[in-house]
């Protein structure tokens, strides 16, 4: 890439008149660095190590000392604006398409194997450059705007809805499904019914693109969250315990949630702790509780019966502060 370009895409300024006027690759981890490079120097202890491998450009965002006067020295705002904008320009080049999910696809689009050619984004700005740069030309990107900031990526597509239940579900608990898609029977699947539609979402949008993939044994995603626990809510294995807590953070899926688990347990005993700020959404709900902290939870789930406690706004990380706490009134003689 052409030093003039640099300094007009990330509106840089140039310190000093280098003898440089082109560099090889963007990179941002010194020990990386190969002769032509320019360096981005989001830890500016790592600039002189940079030049000693051969940087021939160094970005920067904080007052740093000139030590080699023949490479290019750049001033820029802010460093990770400057490698925003370059990496747009880097995927305007390589003509890649870029499609837009919500959180819940993405997190599947994770669980499934793709060519190298389909790429989904989700990580901070600085893996994701290492991701893209040397992406191939006219690859696919997927990428969810609650995970990824969007601005990266220009002319966003979003995936069309699939009108046709295209999965067949064979068997069903509140957590596990099997089912069939292309007449291949995928048994006892990590993944509740809930996420079905879902899937058939990402399946659909694979089809259309002609992407080959391949579907291998779903985990469970971090929503929708089962934990099997006993009454100290020690973690136990899945399935060995009548007492599940079921975690989700994401306060647009919380309503959606909640009647799922109503139409498909009714039989058990449930309740639904929610946030205080969302008492207004379920007041004339029955077995719904509200917490301001974390020991409301608790108290709340020590006070009532249940089979399962579906907890709002937080997640199972919640269950190793309550095992503390437990040793802690333990000990207390």
């Amino acid at each position: 890439m052409r030093l003039e370009n640099v300094l007009a895409l990330t509106n840089a300024k140039l310190i000093n008149k280098p003898f440089v006027n082109s560099f090889e690759n963007i990179v941002f981890e010194a020990k990386h660095v190969k002769r032509g490079d320019l360096f981005l120097a989001f830890d500016e202890s790592e600039i002189e190590s940079a030049i000693l491998n051969g940087a021939y450009g160094i970005i920067f965002d904080k007052p740093v000392q000139i030590s080699d006067s023949e490479i290019a020295w750049i001033k820029v705002e802010e460093i990770e604006d400057a490698l925003k904008r370059l990496l747009r320009f880097r995927l305007i080049e390589k003509e890649v398409t870029t499609y837009e999910c919500n959180e819940i696809i993405l997190k599947l689009a994770l669980q499934v194997i793709t060519e190298p050619n389909f790429i989904v984004v989700n990580s901070d700005m600085q893996n994701i450059s290492k991701m893209l740069w040397n992406c191939e030309q006219k690859s696919t990107l997927l990428f969810c705007p609650a995970l990824c900031s969007s601005d990266i990526f220009t002319d966003v597509k979003q995936i069309t809805t699939n009108p046709l239940h295209s999965i067949s579900v064979v068997e069903q608990t509140l957590f596990e499904t099997s089912f069939i898609y292309d007449d291949i029977f995928y048994e006892r699947q990590l993944l509740s019914p809930f996420f079905i539609p879902y899937l058939e979402e990402l399946l659909h949008l694979f089809t259309t693109l002609k992407v080959n993939y391949r579907l291998r044994k779903f985990t469970q995603i971090d929503h929708f969250q089962a934990v099997f626990t006993n009454k100290n809510f020690e973690i136990k294995e899945f399935g060995t315990s009548d007492k599940v807590l079921i975690f989700e953070k994401n306060a647009k899926l919380v309503f959606s949630e909640i009647v799922f688990l109503q139409e498909n347990a009714s039989w058990a005993k449930i309740i639904s702790i929610v946030p205080s700020t969302m008492r207004d959404a379920f007041e004339k709900s029955e077995h719904i509780y509200t917490y301001i902290n974390e020991k409301d939870i608790f108290d709340i789930l020590r006070r009532k019966e249940f089979h399962f406690a579906f907890i709002a706004g937080a997640d199972k990380s919640i269950l190793s502060n309550a095992r503390v706490a437990h040793k802690q009134l333990t000990l207390d003689f």
